[in-house]
């Protein structure tokens, strides 16, 4: 069995043991859910002229699919306070799979962005999972099942773009789509057996449950302030993870299995994951902040400098992308703690603000690029984190 206690059930909000194979198990979730968002990343420059969309408008595919996730965390991920989870978890999954098929199979521009952003949509069970997870962590070993399921979603994000490299040298940008969608099937028939059942003691109507989730974003300080931090570190990691590709393949002469395997280095970065929940646990999460919120701009003006070469790169990558994880698990663990009984609206408005920044990210991220180049651009970037870590000193030193 997957879980110590397979019977868990909503009524019973008591927290329960985890068992490591279900924490890996939801971990593996997480990652392969998530990366649907980010396989489009590095092969847009493919897809955009086989599907008629030009060069200008190519990332419009990442900003859409980011948008629509967005929206997803904002109107579907509330529902987990208010329907049984394994349910959520196991529709959005189908869902997500047939969008997959369908995007794989369109030849129309205007078809292919529409399924994007349905992409995104379908693709929240992720956000349930965590919370899920949390509820039914002990309160003592918290922090570091979710910083570990955390990991398994960061490196769903890092290692979607190599992957999604590789599969396309192999079998074409469609056949990224088609396994992608086969993926998510096989989740959606093991989730059905495996997952733990709960079922919310919350009671409300749906109307009164998204009001709710702006009501929780006014009582909680924190809660805008976190989100605020992570939507800007979530930005510029989005603007990078764009950027970088077109970089490399432009002017240092990388193939786009080159890319794959700079993304993979980059995938290092997600040690910082475990790492932070076990930070959250001890109570040094302001120290942690301070850390990632340092790192972040301090990697993007290496990147920057002149002449710096692709080994820079690399390095921004690695830094940028433990900054990123770092911040956002110990931010999600001080989120998580405001209200047991609202894990996942508060955990709506923290994601929502994260995907939203990053979905604005891509959205400029090509004519920055065209506009100003390289070290123009990662310089701009840089402000992203920089103003984050000035608003995070102005604060009291409790948040």
């Amino acid at each position: 069995m997957l879980t110590g206690n397979p019977a868990v059930s909503a009524s019973a909000e008591q927290p329960t043991s985890l068992s490591g194979l279900m924490v890996a198990f939801l971990a593996f979730c997480c990652g392969a859910v998530v990366a649907n968002l980010y396989y489009a990343q590095p092969i847009v420059e493919l897809i955009a002229p086989q599907i008629g969309l030009s060069s200008a408008n190519a990332s419009l595919i990442v900003s859409l699919t980011q948008f629509g996730y967005a929206l997803g965390l904002l109107l579907l991920v509330p529902l987990a306070d208010l329907m049984e989870n394994r349910r959520l978890v196991v529709g959005f999954t189908l869902a997500a799979s047939v969008t997959l098929l369908c995007a794989g199979l369109t030849h129309s521009p205007s078809m292919f962005l529409v399924l994007s952003l349905l992409i995104g949509l379908t693709s929240v069970a992720v956000q349930i999972l965590v919370p899920l997870a949390a509820h039914l962590a002990p309160e003592a070993s918290r922090g570091r099942v979710v910083g570990n399921i955390m990991s398994g979603l960061l490196l769903g994000i890092l290692l979607s773009r190599p992957l999604s490299s590789l599969l396309v040298e192999v079998f074409g940008w469609r056949g990224v789509f088609y396994s992608a969608a086969a993926l998510m099937a096989v989740i959606a028939l093991i989730t059905a057996v495996a997952l733990p059942r709960r079922l919310p003691t919350h009671k409300a109507t749906y109307a009164a449950l998204i009001g709710s989730v702006f009501a929780l974003a006014r009582r909680y300080p924190l809660l805008r302030q976190r989100s605020l931090y992570q939507g800007l570190l979530f930005a510029s990691f989005s603007l990078f993870w764009t950027l970088a590709p077109i970089e490399l393949m432009r002017h240092h002469g990388f193939t786009q299995a080159q890319v794959a395997i700079f993304a993979l280095v980059g995938a290092v970065g997600a040690i910082a994951a475990p790492i932070a929940g076990r930070l959250a646990d001890a109570g040094h999460g302001r120290r942690g902040t301070l850390v990632a919120l340092l790192l972040a701009p301090v990697s993007l003006l290496i990147a920057a400098l002149p002449g710096s070469g692709y080994v820079w790169l690399v390095v921004c990558a690695v830094l940028l992308d433990f900054a990123v994880q770092l911040n956002m698990v110990l931010g999600q663990r001080e989120v998580y703690a405001l209200d047991p009984h609202s894990r996942a609206r508060l955990n709506a408005v923290y994601m929502t603000s994260i995907f939203v920044g990053g979905a604005l990210g891509s959205l400029v991220a090509s004519p920055l690029y065209e506009h100003f180049g390289w070290n123009l651009s990662a310089v701009a970037v840089a402000l992203l984190p920089a103003l984050a870590l000035g608003l995070f000193l102005s604060r009291k030193a409790d948040v």
